[in-house]
């Protein structure tokens, strides 16, 4: 069987590129929320459980997105729907910035959430449908756009003057967007040909083939171990910036560990990618879960200053490659034409599990008044997906799934 000669091409790599500068404007939607929080929190006289709540929406948002949006992206194509969803989150910054309450605040922060979608499961897939051999990393590369994202925009805010206001931080995301999303969507209408299709798709038959599973089966459990995983990764990357206020290191020293962790977790989505073409994505994604287990752990003796930063750039080098796993796995063994819902479907588990552990967080900080048993709920989570990727590795290699079919 030889590639279809568009996989892996410098086309590829070259729209490889333009995705990942549109995923690093689109996605700060998701961002925003936990960079405003201790501000949001001061304005509105509001409790931590409160304040969480639009971190919350954002994500349910974002989740029922990547699932919607991804339906569309088969149906309209990417270029198309990215149009759209610029334009609609681009407007709803602005309004998000006139906010009179916090519950008004709320309320946009889930069309933001929706819209910003696009950036993520959407363009995952509509990407991954350009690589064959390389399709790991060139996964990996895109979703680094969410990270990269989150680590670029606090400080560039934050630089540029928007840490005295979260009005001002929003009006000027929403110009950014607007400004430079449609033209770089222009670059991405190219339709996949025909035998691109059908090369990948007779490789992930046989993959369906040799698993044991069947592809609802596979996306149920990926679903389910997918909200574990995240469930543990939201609180870090959730109260990061409220947990260094508690200390008394202040939001901007917060907004440096949440950079510094989703660094971490560039770093460890392009390893993770590019291990995910060796060995595939069931093994890949075991290993981070494991990892991102042990990182956890060491955030509950962790309370000075030193030891976070520590902390939280290894839980972003442990965890980063989890979620990205997840799509390669999708693409491995669902069908090139139903790759936008397949990966946006999953995609949407797992970012309800960041918003069920977002919220979560913030009462049980609430009920408390400390962040350990937070910690110690997000360990459990963790244990979930765990238990559900050492079945399903078990099971694969039982039947010969892992690399029956080569890259």
């Amino acid at each position: 069987m030889t590639d279809a000669p568009i996989l892996d091409s410098g086309y590829s790599w070259i729209r490889l590129l333009v995705t990942v500068l549109i995923a690093i404007v689109i996605n700060v939607g998701i961002w925003i929320p936990i960079v405003v929080m201790p501000a949001v929190q001061a304005e509105f006289d509001a409790g931590r459980a409160d304040v969480s709540i639009p971190y919350t929406l954002t994500m349910i948002g974002f989740a029922i997105g990547n699932f919607v949006v991804g339906r569309a992206v088969d149906r309209y194509g990417v270029a198309l729907s990215l149009s759209v969803c610029s334009v609609a989150v681009s407007i709803a910054y602005i309004l998000a910035a006139l906010s009179p309450t916090l519950w008004m605040l709320t309320f946009l922060q889930f069309f933001i959430g929706f819209a910003s979608a696009i950036g993520f499961g959407p363009l995952i897939a509509d990407l991954s449908k350009w690589f064959l051999n390389r399709r790991g990393i060139a996964v990996a590369l895109v979703a680094s756009g969410n990270y990269l994202s989150g680590s670029i925009w606090p400080l560039a805010l934050e630089a540029v003057g928007g840490g005295d206001s979260w009005r001002w931080s929003y009006t000027a995301i929403g110009i950014v967007t607007i400004l430079s999303v449609p033209p770089l969507t222009l670059l991405l209408r190219r339709a996949l040909p025909e035998d691109a299709i059908r090369i990948a798709d007779a490789q992930s038959a046989l993959r369906t083939k040799a698993s044991g599973f069947t592809p609802r089966q596979l996306q149920i459990m990926l679903s389910i171990a997918g909200i574990g995983c995240c469930v543990a990764m939201s609180m870090p990357q959730v109260h990061i910036v409220a947990l260094c206020v508690d200390y008394g290191f202040g939001a901007a020293v917060g907004a440096e560990m949440l950079s510094l962790m989703l660094l971490g977790g560039v770093v460890s989505r392009l390893i993770s990618g590019t291990l995910a073409d060796r060995i595939g994505g069931i093994p890949t994604l075991l290993i981070g879960s494991t990892l991102q287990a042990i990182a956890l752990f060491l955030y509950l003796p962790a309370g000075g200053l030193v030891s976070l930063y520590v902390v939280s750039l290894i839980f972003g080098l442990s965890q980063g490659g989890i979620v990205p796993s997840y799509a390669i796995i999708v693409r491995e063994y669902m069908p090139t034409k139903e790759a936008g819902a397949r990966v946006g479907f999953v995609m949407m588990m797992t970012i309800l599990g960041m918003a069920l552990g977002g919220w979560l967080s913030g009462v049980i900080y609430d009920l408390t008044g400390s962040y350990q048993w937070a910690f110690v709920n997000g360990i459990v989570w963790n244990g979930l997906n765990i238990g559900i990727m050492i079945l399903i590795l078990y099971r694969s290699q039982r039947g010969g799934m892992i690399r029956t079919v080569p890259a």
